[in-house]
């Protein structure tokens, strides 16, 4: 897993010297000249760690160093003190710092010091995964496989930026589940998600369905109504597959992103929203902008951040967790008490490609509930052509 570590130094010399080498050993490295500047990268979500001189510029390093203090996961801060600094070190450990490095810096030092800073990162990020999954009653399941617990924090600071975000993966991956979760983590929690699948409501109304419409803008427009975009001011609009969007409703949802606002069919009033826009798809939108079907402008204002959903065959060592989840699902549900999956039984799930990825898992497992009367899912109880391609 790497690491960005933020360097906010002044010193030229300084930078020149350390730079390169922290480099060498792996992590990214940004630099911040100024107090103003690294708060505005942290605020970014840019340094897992922060290498913090005391005398900047424009005040105290010490003063950020107890601003992270409300940050959702904290950096690890090693402060920089100069000979003589012994009392600045130990109110720096006090304030939360991680460690402290004397100038001129050892190397050998500086290497320990990282170690030990990026393990507490680690630590740090495994208990916001899930304490804050716990809290939230989070159903998109993060696992213990590298490449989703990347993803999920990949998604917690763009939940928390409130930014456009694209979400791409097969069907099936879990893009609306994480979208759902991206609220749930968000400032924007306690206001409304609005979700439409874009591929499900015909083009003809779909514009009135994301900006509403004033009385007789249409014939059948008896009254006003308010699209999801006024409905979710200060909330989030989830567009599921935003591919089978319309060319001439692409540009009009891009002209609202830019403004910032938009007008009811039939009406001349402009409307100002926040929202946060997250979109999905399942199709290439690049290969699209070649086809002409996608706006390139459209594209590049929704993926700020782009995520994207691995299919369940790159991560199947999260497959028994997953399962697990399910089982505790729809246990209550169906009046069930199943504990656990046969040895063989799993080998069978972890065996299979998934083409349906996390969606269809979770069938096999609803449907074996089914049948099963005992309290472990055995191999008669899976799909047969799962069991014959054991």
């Amino acid at each position: 897993m790497s690491y960005t570590v933020l360097m906010v130094e002044d010193e030229i010399d300084f930078i020149e010297s350390v730079k390169p080498y922290i480099e060498t050993r792996g992590y990214e490295v940004m630099v911040a000249s100024n107090l103003a500047d690294a708060r505005l990268k942290l605020k970014q979500g840019i340094g897992d760690i922060v290498l913090l001189d005391i005398y900047l510029p424009d005040g105290n390093g010490l003063t950020l160093l107890n601003e992270t203090i409300n940050m959702a996961i904290r950096p690890s801060v090693i402060v920089v003190t100069g000979n003589g600094d012994i009392e600045m070190a130990v109110e720096a450990m006090k304030s939360g710092a991680t460690d402290f490095l004397p100038k001129p810096i050892s190397f050998i030092q500086l290497d320990k010091t990282l170690q030990r800073a990026a393990d507490n990162v680690s630590l740090r990020r495994e208990l916001a995964f899930y304490r804050q999954a716990q809290l939230r009653n989070i159903d998109f399941i993060i696992g213990k496989s590298p490449i989703m617990r990347r993803l999920y924090e990949q998604a917690q600071r763009a939940a928390s930026a409130s930014v456009s975000v694209l979400i791409t993966g097969e069907t099936g991956t879990g893009k609306s589940l994480l979208a759902k979760a991206m609220h749930k983590m968000s400032p924007r929690a306690n206001k409304p998600f609005m979700a439409i699948d874009c591929g499900a409501v015909p083009p003809s109304v779909f514009e009135s369905e994301l900006f509403g419409h004033e009385q007789g803008a249409f014939t059948t427009a008896e009254k006003r109504k308010l699209g999801l975009m006024e409905t979710a001011d200060g909330g989030i609009v989830f567009l599921d597959e935003i591919s089978s969007m319309v060319v001439e409703t692409q540009s009009k949802l891009l002209r609202a992103l830019d403004e910032h606002s938009f007008r009811r069919l039939g009406g001349n009033v402009e409307i100002k929203v926040d929202v946060q826009i997250i979109a999905a798809s399942n199709r290439n939108l690049k290969k699209m902008i070649g086809e002409g079907a996608f706006r390139s402008d459209l594209y590049y204002r929704l993926k700020v951040v782009d995520l994207e959903v691995p299919p369940l065959r790159e991560h199947k060592e999260d497959i028994p967790e997953l399962v697990g989840f399910f089982i505790r699902k729809y246990n209550p549900h169906r009046g069930t008490n199943i504990q656990n999956v046969t040895p063989r039984a799993m080998e069978v799930l972890m065996k299979h490609d998934w083409p349906g990825n996390i969606r269809e898992l979770n069938n096999v497992i609803e449907r074996a509930m089914i049948f099963c009367d005992e309290a472990v899912i055995d191999l008669q109880h899976l799909p047969v052509e799962l069991i014959e391609k054991k």
